[in-house]
């Protein structure tokens, strides 16, 4: 398989975040509990199922932070990571510092630095509301290419080693 359409996945419970082909974009929902969960279930399976999405790519947990809605999010990224395998489409879980290493150089960069040196390198203007969950699942889409070979900049080392403590085995049989 040569996961040719990537879909970057930043979970959220209130701005869900993706991105497919360098286009990012938010999911929102009005409703609370369950039912938030089976709405951003459906959002996002409407959105593989269009797109024919081949790859996903999710920020992992973030067990440090603070004031976090753990269990909320836990529920939804199993629902999500449930959804994934029983639709048989891989994914892979990037770590938050990982992400943020790879954007900035640094793993524990805050929101506005990952968001600025992004913005820098690509001219992407994150502003706005749901800018730093659309930032992020660029940034996880972008990693993948990265990986893959296909993306469309060029990264420093301090960048790249991020991509070192990433489990990429589910692209195993794949020239890297």
């Amino acid at each position: 398989m040569s996961f040719n359409k990537i879909l970057g996945l930043d979970l959220s419970l209130t701005s869900t975040g993706y991105c497919h082909n360098g286009k990012s974009d938010v999911i929102r929902v009005k409703t609370k509990g369950d039912e938030r969960l089976r709405d951003i279930s459906c959002a996002l399976q409407e959105i593989r199922k269009r797109l024919d999405i081949d790859l996903v790519i999710i920020e992992g947990y973030s067990f440090a932070s603070m004031f976090s809605r753990a269990h909320a999010i836990g529920e939804l990224g199993g629902v999500v990571r449930l959804d994934l395998f029983n639709e048989k489409v891989p994914y892979i879980v990037i770590p938050p510092t990982c992400r943020a290493k790879f954007a900035t150089g640094k793993g524990n960069s805050k929101k506005a630095d990952v968001m600025h040196a992004i913005s820098e390198m690509t001219g992407i203007n994150w502003d706005g509301a749901g800018g730093d969950d659309k930032c992020d699942a660029w940034i996880l889409e972008e990693m993948a290419l990265t990986k893959l070979g296909r993306s469309n900049y060029t990264w420093g080392k301090e960048n790249l080693d991020a991509l070192k403590k990433v489990d990429w085995s589910v692209l195993e049989g794949l020239n890297d």
